[in-house]
């Protein structure tokens, strides 16, 4: 009778461990689905722009578009700014990641290494702007004039990148090369959305 008692849960609540077990895989299976699901929804925009380069140029202009809010916020809205920026930040970061680990290597393979290497090294410059509109105070009235400079460097990066290097190097690949490469763009997107 104590054996059934045990086996069934009822008396002695021996039966609370293997059901806080399963809440908790179950809890942990919904976590990921759910983490899961929203990568594939900050994904979906690049993966649905086709190209490698014309997914590139519209997350391009997803950015241009943050860094247009940001212009037009004033230093008392702190708060707005450093929600825009931490956006901004996030969309290029996740933006930067796919270009350095799939379009720069390949552009390094096609033969392009001097363009590769300049456009990643131009990344290290989008991080110094980062860290330098993160450390400054979102009131400062030194913020704003940054965050410009920011703008109109960066809009000079993008075009070398749409206008110059990026359609070179799209006539250079084959289509199985180009395909392939919008693939292997989108699996490192996915990493970091």
């Amino acid at each position: 009778m104590a054996t059934e008692a045990r086996r069934t849960g009822d008396g002695d609540g021996s039966n609370t461990g293997y059901t806080l077990a399963i809440g908790a895989a179950a809890g942990l299976a919904v976590g990921l689905l759910a983490n899961l699901a929203r990568k594939a929804a900050v994904q979906a925009p690049t993966v649905a722009s086709g190209s490698w380069d014309q997914a590139l140029a519209n997350e391009h202009k997803a950015a241009l578009a943050i860094f247009e809010q940001l212009e037009q916020t004033t230093d008392r809205q702190a708060g707005r700014r450093s929600f825009l920026l931490m956006q901004l930040k996030h969309a290029i970061s996740k933006h930067a990641f796919q270009e350095e680990n799939s379009v720069y290597a390949q552009m390094r393979d096609m033969g392009m290494k001097e363009g590769a290497d300049h456009l990643n090294h131009e990344h290290g410059y989008v991080k110094q702007y980062f860290y330098d509109l993160g450390e400054m105070s979102k009131s400062d009235p030194a913020w704003l004039p940054k965050l410009r400079e920011f703008h109109q460097w960066i809009k000079g990066h993008m075009r070398d990148e749409e206008e110059d290097l990026f359609p070179k190097l799209r006539g250079m690949m084959s289509e199985a090369q180009n395909k392939h490469l919008t693939a292997l763009m989108n699996r490192e997107g996915l990493k970091l959305a």
